[in-house]
């Protein structure tokens, strides 16, 4: 039997509340007008995002954190996130777009949990175990309890709020706000985890970041940079090399991908940086977070390019960890 969860979106406009939300899977090629969206605009910086929503939202995989969802960022006649795939099920683990946040750890009590029983995903809700010998990064896992959303926002704006527990004795309030910048063309991306339940949450989190520069599919016209010097024992099949701080991509990827591990950062929050490029057409974008590193990945395919940046969260019940990444956009 589905979940009942309480659906909120606030807005100056008053209140929408919904009930019982019923599963309709849709697949097929991206349409970004089927789907439950808001348009944060401050006259600068102009970024389209997907609502979460357990029977109608774009994403309704268990992989990814569904909220903020972003599937387009446009400044100065630039475009820097978009859609990267040209198929669309909303149940499958990677279609999704923007800088897609999510949890490498299979979720808070998945080991304890027997098959039939609910561990948490953060920003999902509470899954149900299979009987299987490890978690499934990739799987899409059946959702027991959707938890409870509420979305809040302004003109250049937006705060969703998450709540989940599950019998184990795992809980959380999740918060995440982004907001666009001004002064300094960008948005920040502000979190706030809350620990609700009776038992430590341990986890990473890292965002995926699908860029898309100005269209440009992965090729020597794009590059990233590190406030470091990079190495990685991983195969660059020839599509990639490394250059001191520096990815370049030394030809057109055709169908295929490269994935890398990199070393070289420290353990100060100044290093968890990097800046992206399309140098043909000058747009950039530098990140930054507030966190150290925990990890740090790289994935390409044909039609995006993406940096994986992590930190760690140890937190115990009733404590409260917030970070916050800032994305600076650029245009020559």
């Amino acid at each position: 039997m589905p979940s009942k969860i309480l659906f909120a979106l606030i807005s100056g406009q008053g209140i929408l509340l919904s009930g019982l939300l019923m599963a309709n899977p849709l697949s097929g090629q991206m349409d970004p007008g089927r789907f439950p969206r808001l348009t944060l605009d401050n006259n600068v910086v102009r970024m389209e995002l997907y609502l979460p929503d357990p029977g109608r939202g774009s994403y309704r995989a268990t992989r990814f954190d569904w909220s903020g969802i972003i599937y387009r960022v446009a400044y100065a006649g630039h475009e820097y996130f978009a859609y990267w795939k040209s198929t669309h099920d909303p149940d499958f683990h990677e279609d999704l777009s923007g800088p897609a946040e999510g949890w490498i750890t299979p979720g808070l009590g998945y080991e304890e949990a027997k098959p039939g029983e609910g561990f948490i995903r953060i920003g999902v809700g509470v899954l149900e175990k299979e009987e299987e010998e490890k978690y499934g990064a990739f799987k899409t896992y059946k959702i027991l309890d959707h938890g409870q959303w509420k979305v809040r926002h302004g003109k250049d704006w937006i705060k969703f709020t998450h709540k989940a527990k599950s019998a184990l004795g795992y809980g959380y309030a999740y918060t995440k706000t982004i907001r666009l910048n001004k002064k300094e063309p960008g948005f920040t991306i502000s979190h706030r985890l809350k620990n609700t339940g009776e038992k430590k949450i341990r986890t990473d989190q890292f965002n995926h970041n699908f860029f898309i520069l100005d269209g440009e599919e992965t090729g020597p016209n794009l590059e990233v940079e590190f406030p470091y010097d990079i190495s990685t024992a991983s195969d660059l099949k020839g599509l990639a090399k490394l250059d001191g701080n520096k990815i370049n991509f030394l030809q057109p990827f055709d169908r295929t991908s490269v994935w890398m591990e990199l070393k070289g950062f420290g353990d100060s929050a100044d290093q968890h940086a990097f800046t992206v490029r399309n140098k043909r057409t000058g747009a950039r974008v530098e990140v930054k977070l507030d966190q150290p590193l925990h990890a740090m990945n790289f994935w390409a395919c044909q039609t995006t390019f993406c940096p994986e940046n992590f930190i760690f969260i140890d937190l115990e019940p009733g404590k409260t960890f917030s970070w916050e990444a800032d994305y600076r956009l650029f245009g020559e």
